[in-house]
């Protein structure tokens, strides 16, 4: 099976086309071993590219532990290069079908612009009486945490800290992923703010751990970030592996920006993962 491997912001990805490879199945076990940093190619994440009835292409998006998710805004970006530089389309804003919805990214040179639409405060990934969640008080394990809880197709919870890298994120990351206020699990992000146009972030997502960046993670950084008053609404963010662009502009979209890279190419004998 030929792949690309390609990251965003460090956020990386092993990206196969899946128009023109038919794929193992059951794939979510063939994803977890491709994912595998010492027995597989490695990665955070797997980018499937797919045909679509609704949008010009669809993306499949698997963890390194084989779940299927709903949205990934750095392997967007990824997916956007991809398809345009592989001559697969000639346009220049493209429209893609996620399982969190139709996502619209462009390119803008050696950057690509993602219209990651419309957060939402009200879902059922929370388990509150009160929907909306803002700087509401948690414990997690032995400490207390003040959380805003953002959708942005998938479920993210933004704790204010001091110093992120202050944290043992492999401790407190899955504490939070896995708590019984999560049914669907969550992505963390554990942001400290530098001023009202920048803030610095640990992202720890879901059935990946601690990425070097996420790009719907760092949109619900600026929805949060705006919430409880701390930033305009326009920022940068600063994350482990770079910076992304954010505004939540006023159509109450919300739009990131920042580059795709190509690492490398290959084929993979799938049947060493029998």
């Amino acid at each position: 099976m030929k792949f690309t491997k390609m990251h965003g912001t460090g956020n990386d990805f092993v990206v196969i086309n899946g128009i023109e490879t038919i794929l193992p199945e059951p794939f979510s076990d063939h994803a977890k071993k491709i994912a595998d940093r010492h027995f597989g190619i490695g990665c955070d994440q797997i980018l499937v590219i797919e045909n679509s009835e609704i949008a010009d292409f669809g993306m499949s998006i698997y963890n390194n532990d084989g779940g299927k998710v709903e949205m990934c805004g750095n392997g967007i970006r990824c997916l956007a290069r991809y398809v345009c530089e592989r001559g697969m389309t000639e346009k220049k804003q493209i429209k893609v079908e996620t399982l969190g919805g139709i996502v619209v990214p462009e390119i803008m040179g050696e950057r690509i612009r993602v219209d990651m639409g419309e957060p939402s405060l009200n879902t059922n990934d929370w388990l509150f009486e009160d929907k909306r969640v803002v700087n509401k008080k948690i414990k997690v394990n032995e400490d207390y945490f003040y959380i805003t809880l953002v959708s942005m197709g998938n479920p993210h919870c933004v704790v204010f800290v001091n110093d992120p890298y202050e944290l043992d994120l492999a401790q407190v990351g899955p504490h939070f992923e896995n708590h019984e206020i999560f049914p669907n699990r969550v992505n963390t992000e554990f942001v400290k703010l530098l001023n009202k146009r920048e803030v610095e972030a640990r992202v720890w997502e879901r059935g990946s751990g601690e990425t070097l960046a996420c790009g719907t993670g760092a949109s619900a950084i600026v929805v949060a970030s705006v919430l409880n008053d701390m930033t305009a609404r326009k920022i940068i963010v600063h994350l482990k592996g770079g910076d992304l662009e954010v505004e939540w502009a006023d159509d109450n979209h919300v739009y990131m920006t920042g580059a795709a890279d190509f690492v490398f190419e290959g084929t993979v004998d799938i049947s060493l993962f029998q």
